[in-house]
C-alpha cells in the first residue's frame, strides 16, 4: 500500500437509464448492479467498492431521480437525494444519446444547494457524432457551474480511466474502509434477488418490469457444496404470474436458467434455483408490502 492512501465516497446520480448501473459494473470489474433498458431498473442504494494500491472510492448508484407516481417510486427519489448528503463528491450522469431532458433540470435545482464537487458525466458518446456532444456540453454548462465536464462511454469504457483519476485526486487521506477484495456493501441475498429481477425485465415488456418484487426465501449450502435457493417473484395482478410462468412454464424457466448462471458466478458454486410467482395486489402502494420488499421508509 502507498504512504498516503486516499478514500471516499462519490454518488452517481442522474434521470432513469442514463448508464448508472454500467458504470458502476465496468468500474468495479465485475456485476453488482442490475442492468436492463427499462427506466428506473435501480430501486435501492448500491454500494460498489473500487480499490487500488492508494486509494479507495465508495460509488453509491443512486436509483434515477424522476417524478414518483406511487409509494415506491417515492421511496426510489428519496434514497436518491438522501445520498447527496453522504458524499464526498456528486457524478451527475447523462445520456449523450438523448441530450437535455425536463427531469435534468430537477435535478440540476436540487445540485445547486449542495457543497460538494459536482462533475457532470456525459454518457454513451459512443452513441453520437463529436460535434452533437460539443453542443451538448455547452448546453449544459450554462445549467450550472460543474467542477468539471468528462465525456465518456460506459460500454465500451471510453475515457473511464481518466474519470477515476479526476475522482482520486479530489479524494483526501482517509482510511481504507472495505477489504481489498470486496466489491459491494450488499448480502448476497439482495445481489440473487436483483440478479432474478433483471432477469424478468429482460424477458418481459409492457406493464410487467416495475410490477415485480423477489424475496428470496432461502439459501442453503447442501452436503455437495451445491446451493440450493428458493425465491418467490411478486407481481401485482394474476394476469402479470401467468406472462411470468409462461406458456407451461416456459417463461419462469428461461428466467431461472438465465439467473442461475449470474448467481453461480457470485458465489463460485454450482446452484439450485427454485422459483416460484405470487400476487400480491398493489404491493408498490402499501408500506408494509414495501418494508418486507427490503424498501424501508426510515432510509430515507
Amino acid at each position: 500500500m502507498a504512504d498516503i492512501f486516499k478514500s471516499g465516497f462519490a454518488a452517481i446520480v442522474g434521470r432513469p437509464n442514463v448508464g448508472k448501473s454500467t458504470f458502476m459494473n465496468r468500474v468495479i470489474g465485475e456485476k453488482i448492479a442490475i442492468m436492463s433498458d427499462k427506466a428506473q431498473t435501480t430501486r435501492n442504494k448500491i454500494q460498489g467498492v473500487y480499490t487500488d494500491d492508494d486509494s479507495q472510492i465508495v460509488f453509491i448508484d443512486t436509483p434515477g431521480i424522476h417524478k414518483p407516481k406511487h409509494k415506491l417510486g417515492t421511496y426510489m427519489v428519496h434514497a436518491a437525494e438522501q445520498s447527496l448528503n453522504e458524499v464526498d463528491i456528486v457524478l451527475f450522469m447523462i445520456n449523450a444519446e438523448e441530450g437535455y431532458g425536463r427531469g435534468d433540470q430537477f435535478i440540476v435545482e436540487r445540485l445547486k444547494g449542495i457543497e460538494r464537487p459536482v462533475y457532470l458525466i456525459i454518457n454513451k458518446i459512443d452513441r453520437v457524432h463529436p460535434d452533437a456532444l460539443f453542443s451538448l456540453i455547452e448546453q449544459y454548462k450554462d445549467l450550472m457551474d460543474f467542477t468539471e465536464i468528462i465525456p465518456i462511454s460506459a460500454l465500451e469504457g471510453n475515457n473511464v480511466d481518466h474519470l477515476l483519476t479526476v475522482v482520486k485526486d479530489q479524494l483526501e487521506e482517509g482510511p481504507q474502509y472495505y477489504p481489498d477484495d470486496h466489491i459491494t456493501d450488499h448480502p448476497e441475498r439482495f445481489v440473487i434477488s436483483e440478479f432474478i429481477r433483471e432477469k424478468v425485465l429482460q424477458l418481459t415488456r409492457e406493464e410487467i418490469p416495475h410490477s415485480v418484487a423477489v424475496m428470496i426465501e432461502q439459501i442453503k449450502t447442501e452436503d455437495d457444496g451445491k446451493v440450493h435457493i428458493q425465491a418467490v417473484i411478486v407481481v401485482e395482478r394474476k394476469s402479470q404470474k401467468g406472462i411470468i410462468i409462461g406458456k407451461q412454464g416456459s417463461m419462469l424457466k428461461e428466467v431461472g436458467t438465465r439467473a442461475r448462471k449470474d448467481i453461480e458466478s457470485l458465489l463460485g458454486s454450482k446452484v439450485y434455483l427454485e422459483l416460484w410467482v405470487k400476487v400480491q395486489k398493489d404491493w408498490r402502494n402499501r408500506s408494509m408490502d414495501l418494508s418486507e420488499f427490503g424498501y424501508r421508509e426510515d432510509e430515507y
